[in-house]
């Protein structure tokens, strides 16, 4: 055929033009009368071109491929077929005789139709995202995967991201305390996924019975929830599109830490630094859009907002509640009952009757136990044989003069060595260990090792020192006059009576 595009476009030119005739073109050119009727019909050569078309070893098989793909969408997306799983099936249940990439190529088709196309969403300012990721950070030498709490505001791009060690309530509403703080202000409106830290139930399309504590944050901030379809994350895909970006952006290569509080700030640092960007189609750069959304958003509350959870425990006969998998000590006054512990990301309050009777570090682990001796002392004190064995005692560090005291102590003939010891220790509960080493120390250096000597110590150091009498405000005791003592005049009760001065 025909191909050479310069020679068809002058043979159109020079016929159509009038130049010369057909006859004298299929003279001149050597092409046929047929040819040239397809030159003068087609601005450029239109290939080779089946006049019917050509059969295909897959057709008889079309429909059982469909029938594969739509059965697929019912089970879970890992058990679903391949192109190479569905060609063994054809050719060994079918008797398909044809190659594998005619088959593959046949499937990725019929999968390129049933791809959802999805309107772009326009985003007024003063709305939000929220979505959690996770990541991976080196924190104190071991490599540890952290949960991102991520908020983000489409009108101006804007993001907020702080790393947890796991998406829970705790950390889903301390999130939301950084991120408004960050922010300046409070989103009127908020999407979510369907999490289950914030909804307890699905009972329609759109509706949720959320979770109490996700009421209590919205009720404190009052803002406008918004909860996507089930799998339908595109209507909260500007999130999702952040939190990659900020996830390849902010924590590559791999962060080595001390502690999360250090990642969180420089995760807030990179935020900050995010918000001098000018992104694409945008009218300004993403701080200046963020004040516009200020504009609409709503004030912080005057009260603070505490993130925590809320859970009831018993203790048992070891006063210890369990918690979140780990196991917390409290007073052996209230063993046996039930308490509440309230939890936040940091610290793990157990309260009984709104009386709050301990507190603990938060760990984040499983499996471990954390005592505070102070709540065993009552208890040691009828059981003082069990000072020296009980878990609660054995890492516990006291400086060296309590060491001192003990020994001293113990030396006592009368044998109540421990049990004094013990009641020393137990002024713990009233007094800090600092102020409680001060008088230990002052009590061995004058020589003195009983309980009571010290708690006397303690009352005499944290008795308030006498001030000057102030005058200030009393303008008639300034007119006082008060004359400076002649101790010399006492010298005259020497001198009348010497008897009454004289040593017997």
């Amino acid at each position: 055929m025909f191909t050479d595009m310069q020679k068809w476009a002058e043979i159109r030119r020079r016929v159509l033009t009038g130049e010369i005739s057909k006859r004298g073109a299929c003279r001149e050119y050597g092409i046929h009368w047929e040819t040239l009727e397809k030159i003068l019909t087609f601005i450029e050569p239109p290939g080779y071109r089946l006049s019917q078309p050509r059969g295909s070893k897959i057709d008889p098989y079309m429909s059982i491929i469909e029938e594969i793909l739509k059965s697929d969408k019912k089970v879970h997306r890992k058990q679903r077929h391949t192109a190479q799983r569905i060609f063994e099936r054809l050719r060994d249940e079918h008797g398909y005789s044809g190659g594998y990439t005619i088959v593959s190529t046949a499937v990725r088709k019929l999968k390129q139709q049933d791809k959802e196309v999805f309107l772009p969403l326009s985003h007024p300012p003063g709305e939000a995202q929220v979505d959690y990721g996770y990541a991976d950070v080196v924190l104190n030498g071991e490599k540890t995967k952290v949960a991102l709490f991520v908020m983000t505001l489409p009108y101006s791009d804007a993001i907020c991201i702080q790393a947890f060690p796991r998406e829970c309530t705790e950390s889903f509403q301390e999130g939301h305390v950084r991120a408004f703080e960050f922010f300046g202000g409070v989103p009127t409106r908020i999407s979510y996924d369907n999490s289950k830290v914030a909804v307890g139930k699905i009972v329609g399309n759109r509706e949720r019975e959320v979770t109490k504590e996700f009421l209590r944050l919205k009720s404190h901030f009052l803002y406008e929830d918004h909860f996507c379809l089930v799998r339908r994350p595109n209507e909260k895909g500007h999130v999702e599109r952040l939190l990659d970006f900020a996830r390849r952006s902010f924590l590559v290569p791999v962060p080595q830490i001390d502690s999360l509080e250090a990642l969180n700030e420089q995760l807030l640092a990179s935020c900050e630094k995010d918000l001098e960007r000018t992104l694409r189609g945008k009218a300004a750069s993403k701080r200046e859009l963020l004040k516009e959304e200020q504009q609409r958003f709503l004030s912080n509350p005057k009260e603070q907002f505490e993130a925590k959870r809320l859970q009831t425990v018993h203790a048992n006969s070891l006063s210890l509640i369990r918690f979140d998998r780990n196991s917390y000590s409290v007073p052996t006054d209230y063993a046996h009952r039930s308490l509440t512990v309230v939890a936040s990301v940091d610290e793990v309050r157990i309260v009984c009757a709104e009386e709050q009777i301990a507190s603990h570090p938060r760990c984040w682990e499983k499996e471990q136990f954390f005592f505070n001796p102070l709540h065993y002392l009552q208890l040691l004190e009828r059981k003082p044989g069990g000072f020296d064995h009980a878990k609660p005692f054995e890492d516990w560090e006291l400086p060296v003069c309590f060491g001192i005291l003990r020994r001293r102590m113990e030396s006592e003939p009368n044998g109540l060595g421990t049990r004094e010891f013990i009641k020393v220790l137990q002024l713990l509960e009233r007094h800090s260990l600092a102020t409680l080493t001060s008088a230990v120390r002052y009590a061995l250096e004058i020589g003195t090792s009983s309980a009571e000597a010290i708690l006397l110590i303690l009352q005499y150091q944290q008795e308030p020192a006498i001030d000057l009498f102030c005058l200030d405000g009393r303008p008639h005791l300034k007119q006082v006059n008060v004359q400076q003592t002649n101790v010399s005049a006492y010298q005259s009760l020497l001198t009348t009576n010497p008897e009454r001065c004289s040593v017997s």
